[in-house]
């Protein structure tokens, strides 16, 4: 059976719609309509003007609605509107003149509105060109730094390790596209996992380059020693070869061991870590014991230790959530984290996430985060302790 190809043919009651007279930036704008109001009535204004003075020639008005066209017309209606000015004046103006005069009037009316036209279209071309390029810039630019998110995404971690006794969650919200947080999990054993949260001086591509090479180095670290302080020192070394004076790294490494049921860590710099603990309902702040990596490759840091107990709660989280302002320019500060993560002590790890996110978003309201946003929340649900 032979198969039929329909063809594309205009139905026969469509319009063909008429050459449009606008440019296309000018079409998009308004109405069609007014710009040729404008520019035919500008015309007929001047020529009648024209016509009532006898004593001078009042041709250059013409380069007014000459010039409005070459604005907001095509340029082939511009050019054409020319002879057309030519002839308004040549036949209403009243002005008696010998005929080669005339003819030389009206010559060089015509040479001096077509270089006109051709300037003022001319610079609109160039203009028009200028923002192509612009436009194209712009659009690497954002598909590079789509290229740059992409390769940052890598460095945060897939999914929540499983650890018998510990519920995980994690989350990082960049405040333009690429951004300086970084967090990780990085198993040890079947009860023990590293936890890393860090936070890069400053914000947008260099941040996100120096938070990739922190997250590559702290990988390479953790699979060569698990010791805390030794990861640390060589990272202080390696960051502060790669970058300058001017940008450093707050970093904390938190180690969990649900066998022993305690938690070690070294806190580079870093906002205090909060740890809520379920049998006193306080809260424990891990404060800081040493400055950030990169800053002084000399510095050396601290171990600390604290016992955790079921039903703890340990929340890691970057200056963006403290330090996030609402329209009055109050920031939400430590109070009120710790009110929430008190408060919301018999949530699940996730569920407490979102709770704090939530919380943090709408006291910014239409202010918007200006930070990176990181939070890690570990739960310790030891003997069955309900999640």
């Amino acid at each position: 059976m032979q198969q039929l190809i329909p063809l594309n043919l205009p139905h026969p009651r469509k319009r063909v719609p008429l050459l449009a007279p606008l440019r296309k930036d000018v079409a998009s704008i308004g109405p069609v309509w007014l710009p040729v109001v404008l520019v035919f009535g500008a015309i007929a204004a001047v020529a009648y003007v024209d016509h009532l003075v006898i004593s001078t020639s009042l041709v250059y008005l013409y380069i007014f609605p000459l010039g409005i066209s070459a604005i907001l017309l095509r340029k082939e209606v511009t050019y054409s509107l020319v002879p057309v000015c030519i002839l308004f004046h040549d036949y209403w103006s009243p002005r008696i003149i010998h005929p080669e005069m005339r003819i030389f009037d009206n010559l060089l009316a015509l040479l001096c509105f077509w270089f006109v036209v051709y300037a003022i279209q001319r610079y609109i071309e160039q203009r028009e060109m200028l923002a192509k390029t612009i436009q194209q810039q712009r659009d690497d630019l954002l598909q590079d730094l789509e290229l740059a998110a992409q390769v940052q995404r890598m460095f945060l971690p897939a999914g929540t390790p499983s650890i018998a006794g510990l519920e995980i969650a994690g989350m990082m919200q960049p405040s333009k596209g690429v951004g300086g947080d970084y967090y990780d999990f990085l198993p040890i054993n079947a009860e023990t996992i590293q936890i890393v949260i860090a936070d890069v001086s400053g914000k947008g591509v260099s941040a996100a380059l120096l938070m990739s090479a922190t997250a590559a180095a702290m990988r390479l670290e953790a699979d060569r020693d698990r010791n805390m302080l030794q990861q640390v020192e060589r990272l202080n070394t390696e960051i502060g070869a790669v970058s300058n004076p001017e940008q450093y790294v707050t970093l904390l490494v938190a180690e969990i061991d649900t066998h022993k049921r305690i938690i070690r860590y070294v806190n580079c710099g870093h906002n205090p870590a909060l740890l809520f603990q379920a049998k006193t309902r306080t809260l424990k702040r891990l404060e800081s014991s040493c400055p950030p990596i990169g800053l002084n490759p000399d510095e050396s840091c601290e171990l600390a230790i604290a016992d955790l107990t079921a039903g703890d709660v340990v929340v890691l989280y970057t200056d963006g959530v403290t330090e996030a302002q609402n329209q009055r320019s109050e920031e939400f500060g430590m109070e009120r984290l710790s009110a929430i993560v008190r408060n919301g002590s018999s949530l699940s790890a996730e569920e407490l996430i979102i709770n704090i996110f939530n919380s943090t978003a709408n006291f910014c309201g239409d202010v918007g985060f200006r930070d990176d946003v990181t939070i890690v929340v570990v739960k310790c649900v030891f003997d069955g302790y309900p999640a």
